[in-house]
């Protein structure tokens, strides 16, 4: 690990409940990126070196630090982003899985063999690594998806430039802390804080060979293009717009727990939020109702507090932003059944906010509105409700909520998403399976972790040979 950083200026991360201040973070120039590269092009050459077994023991250790350090980790990500501490557990859980993941690289790497492909010809293929790759990561899951991206680089023999969020950047700085007392090698994992400059300096970089990013999908179009532009790998997961498709006979309370969590949970602020609840047939009789009472006995608080149920979305900015969705929502003729504005004042809180939606081109069924805001529209038949959830301009993940299996597979076999959710309300794959959407959701090919990273962490080459006989 090395120290890249020189600042002249310094981050302040604030916690969105109180609006305390938790620490500073070093802002990079771009000069310091370009350190940061250095330092992982350098050790590039040693590092691809190590044996994948030996590199694979290296993050087995790893994954044992992060357990014994699971309620620190936890509990930087839910005071500096708000999440209950609850959520933050589970986060901090599937980011070691993602370690463990890595931890297979022997296996993961290997290649194919076929001796006779011809007379006297036989081929084999094999993965080697790619060199530096770049991370960018949001500020909803500040532990999770950076284990998506850098074990699995370095296991494959690659060095890494993480830059997360500058609005949760505390979490990434304790993963990198964890990394030193793990002995990782000077140079292999390095951190770097700041925003636009610092991600065009770090895609810039002609050493740099692929970069992976997750966030909005007008960000995630313009790092593709920038990346592309500069003939690098690219992984960029976008937005979203998740439908959750209930059923007459999915009406049960584990479905409304499930769209309580899904809706809610992170405030909403998640890439699997399900935001718009499509009640098919006579479903929204017994529907509503449920889900606004659920909606009401949540508790606000900060995150780490005992006995809360949801915390407050990221920024007083975020909290203005969702607000004016909810008037012009409002203004526009949809039916307000539960009005989340009047949460307290101190901090970013938004409360719970329930839509009842006829207009399916509304803003509430179309955008992506990161905050807890849940609409509920109605559609005749579960064609109709599948016809309403694909023409979204997102992939990324829907659910459906029934006990017939016919309705399940016809969902399954139909919906336009990369994530399908039958009974299940955050559609999200375990680490040893792709995580990513379609359409305006992903830009690139090759999703996060699963097999799919293994592909975007290596390069697959092929050998022919002939001897003489």
């Amino acid at each position: 690990m090395t120290d890249v950083l020189t600042p002249a200026q310094r981050i302040a991360v604030v916690d969105p409940a109180t609006t305390q201040t938790l620490g500073h973070v070093a802002l990079a120039s771009r000069e310091d990126c370009t350190r940061a590269v250095a330092a992982a092009d350098g050790a590039f050459a040693s590092w691809s070196a190590v044996p994948v077994v030996e590199r694979a023991r290296l993050m087995m250790r790893y994954a044992d630090a992060l357990e014994r350090r699971h309620e620190d980790l936890a509990t930087s990500v839910s005071r500096e982003n708000g999440k209950t501490i609850a959520d933050a557990r589970a986060e901090v859980r599937r980011g070691i899985e993602a370690v463990e993941f890595a931890c297979g690289m022997p296996s993961l790497m290997m290649g194919d063999a076929l001796p006779d492909v011809a007379r006297g010809v036989d081929s084999y293929s094999f993965r080697k690594p790619l060199g530096v790759c770049v991370g960018i990561t949001p500020f909803n899951f500040p532990a999770m998806i950076p284990l998506w991206m850098f074990p699995l680089a370095l296991a494959a023999g690659n060095t890494f430039v993480l830059k997360p969020s500058p609005q949760t950047p505390l979490t990434s700085d304790m993963l990198a802390e964890i990394a030193r007392e793990c002995r990782f090698p000077d140079g292999i994992l390095n951190v770097v804080h700041g925003e636009v400059a610092a991600v065009e300096a770090l895609i810039d970089d002609p050493r740099v060979q692929a970069v992976s990013f997750v966030g909005s999908s007008a960000v995630a179009r313009v790092i593709q293009e920038r990346a592309v532009a500069s003939h690098k790998r690219v992984q960029a997961l976008g937005g979203a717009k998740n439908f959750l498709v209930v059923m007459p006979d999915g009406v049960t309370q584990p479905t409304i727990d499930a769209i309580m969590s899904s809706a809610f949970g992170g405030a909403g602020q998640r890439c699997l939020a399900g935001s718009v609840a499509i009640a098919v047939g006579n479903a929204a009789d017994a529907l509503v109702p449920k889900i606004v009472e659920a909606a009401k006995a949540l508790r606000l608080g900060p995150g780490v507090d005992p006995g809360v149920d949801m915390g407050p979305v990221i920024s007083a900015a975020s909290r203005e932003r969702v607000a004016k969705y909810v008037e012009r929502a409002v203004a526009a003729g949809a039916r307000l059944l539960l009005d989340g504005r009047e949460a307290p004042r101190t901090g970013s809180f938004v409360a719970p906010t329930v839509f009842d939606v006829s207009d399916t081109a509304s803003e509430l069924v179309t955008d992506e509105i990161f905050g807890p805001v849940l609409a509920i529209v109605r559609a005749r038949t579960l064609g109709d409700a599948i016809d309403l959830a694909n023409s979204s301009r997102y992939g990324n993940a829907s659910s459906i909520f029934t006990g017939d299996g016919g309705a399940a597979r016809e969902f399954a076999s139909r919906i336009e998403t990369g994530m399908i959710g039958v009974n299940i309300g955050v559609a999200a794959p375990m680490a040893f399976f792709p995580f990513g959407g379609i359409k305006d959701s992903i830009y690139g090919d090759l999703r996060c972790h699963g097999k799919d990273a293994v592909a975007f962490y290596t390069q697959q080459r092929v050998v022919i040979s002939r001897w003489p006989t």
